[in-house]
């Protein structure tokens, strides 16, 4: 079974290059977003537990975010494998994974990450901003902020699978098409 982590800054790519790895390979997206999205709007246990963070401005805690891909995994066979987009954020959510797929006798299979500079990704966000209905993607300083944020708490966790020999980077840049390219090459000889 494939689990792939497609991992970058915001704005490097991963969503779009996540719903071509899916047609390509059999693969289900699981995306901390939708699963938020899904939780909320069905009013689950779960998602009941998160709002109830939130509606006080806090993060809601790992172990509440671990729990929903957890259920979206377990409802969610007959898939080849899995690509976490968004997910894991943080070294407690990589060892939560690690320790839940072991549970099944399984394992990342790869960490594979697109970089990006961050010029381009301000410039990316930018241009999505124009359609994107997010005020936050018009605006540089909270792009630069979210840049920020991730360099600091989520980029260690490709660190952390360079220590189990996992991590893979692919340069993001270049048309859709020349980085689905470049990032089959590498599942490819991954999986081999």
């Amino acid at each position: 079974m494939i689990h792939l982590i497609l991992f970058g800054p915001p704005g490097s790519g991963k969503g779009t290059q996540a719903k071509k790895l899916v047609k390509k390979y059999g693969l289900l997206q699981i995306s901390t977003g939708d699963l938020f999205r899904y939780e909320l709007g069905n009013n689950t246990p779960l998602g009941i537990k998160a709002r109830s963070y939130m509606d006080k401005g806090e993060l809601v805690p790992d172990e509440v975010t671990i729990d929903m891909l957890k259920n979206k995994v377990n409802s969610s066979p007959g898939y080849a494998g899995y690509i976490f987009d968004g997910f894991p954020r943080n070294i407690l959510q990589a060892e939560a994974l690690d320790n839940f797929l072991c549970e099944k006798d399984q394992e990342v299979t790869a960490l594979i990450e697109l970089t990006v500079t961050d010029d381009e990704i301000v410039q990316r966000i930018l241009k999505r901003g124009e359609t994107s209905g997010r005020a936050d993607d018009l605006d540089e300083g909270i792009i630069r902020n979210r840049i920020e944020v991730y360099n600091k708490e989520t980029a260690p966790v490709a660190a952390f699978y360079d220590k189990q020999a996992k991590s893979h980077k692919i340069e993001g840049i270049g048309t859709i098409d020349e980085i689905f390219e470049k990032l089959c090459g590498k599942i490819d000889q991954v999986i081999a």
